[in-house]
């Protein structure tokens, strides 16, 4: 695997992660407060579900 890719690949994500900060820090704040009232088991299965559509993404830009 190039490593400049992979540098790529993760340039690309800190930008998409960070966006949001940068663009709408009010609403983010608001946001990051309701999430402590969700559940456990459903951020859990939240998080499986991005990973494994990541998954997909993945398998099938490298098919």
């Amino acid at each position: 695997m190039d490593f400049k890719y992979f540098l790529s690949v993760i340039g690309l994500v800190l930008i998409i992660e960070g966006s949001p900060y940068f663009l709408f820090p009010e609403k983010l704040k608001k946001f990051l407060a309701q999430i402590l009232n969700i559940s456990d088991g459903y951020l859990r299965m939240f998080g499986l579900v991005i990973m494994l559509a990541g998954l997909v993404v993945l398998y099938l830009a490298r098919r």
